[in-house]
């Protein structure tokens, strides 16, 4: 079946160009001029993938992120013309899972939601029976659950699976590149902070839950999870 992804622009000719892209690559997509009006439309049909603009008008991308991520793990693209530091905070901080700057290749866009697609869909094989832990913390790939002690972790898809692979990797280092390959599904070749902003994310939520592990940065080369009072 073919997935089926929304994206909300208020730019027409842009709008259009996704549609003949995103339709090329094999996709049913649907475009909307607002936020708001992808919201509804997502109410009545949950899509598999949302692409949203930033800068909108009425409710802007990141209120809408916000609002999706309220009812639904479906993942986020947001689309932004401006390249700064606060922008990617804000982006990350509403729970999306990758990001777009203006203008782009599409064929990058395409190559991102390829990626967000193959790694949110349930996997077969000996993934499926798969359980992990390290410290307090545990995950069940057939479940597609990740919990702290007794209780469910909160996990955004993107989230659970990085957490997944430093459970794989225990305590060891894992590269920066690595993770981009493994949970995001492309290489250092693309320019992104998905992986540090993600991160960040993870460590809050490991917090918030009172675990007794965390993710530390290994300088110049990526992370590692920890047990609390192991050295560094």
């Amino acid at each position: 079946m073919r997935a089926l992804i929304y994206a909300a622009d208020d730019d027409s000719s842009l709008r259009s160009l996704l549609e003949m892209f995103l339709s090329d690559a094999g996709f049913d997509a649907k475009t909307f001029p607002t936020g708001d009006a992808l919201l509804a439309a997502f109410r009545e049909r949950p899509c598999d993938l949302a692409i949203l603009d930033v800068m909108m008008p009425g409710t802007d991308g990141i209120a809408v992120c916000k609002k999706l991520r309220e009812a639904s793990t479906v993942p986020v693209v947001l689309l932004t013309a401006r390249d700064s530091e606060i922008d990617y905070a804000a982006a990350f901080h509403s729970g999306s899972d990758d990001y777009v700057i203006k203008p782009f290749r599409p064929s990058l866009l395409v190559m991102k939601i390829k990626a967000l697609l193959r790694r949110t869909r349930p996997e077969g094989g000996e993934n499926a029976v798969e359980r992990l832990s390290f410290g307090d913390l545990s995950f069940d790939a057939g479940l597609r659950q990740a919990r702290c002690g007794a209780g469910e972790l909160p996990l955004t898809p993107t989230e659970l699976r990085l957490l997944a692979h430093l459970l794989r990797r225990g305590g060891q280092a894992v590269s920066r590149d690595e993770l981009l390959g493994a949970v995001w599904g492309y290489g250092c070749q693309v320019e992104t902070r998905v992986a540090d902003e993600t991160v960040r994310r993870l460590r809050n939520k490991l917090a918030e839950a009172g675990s007794r592990s965390e993710v530390r940065t290994v300088w110049g080369f990526g992370y590692r999870l920890s047990e609390g009072g192991d050295s560094a």
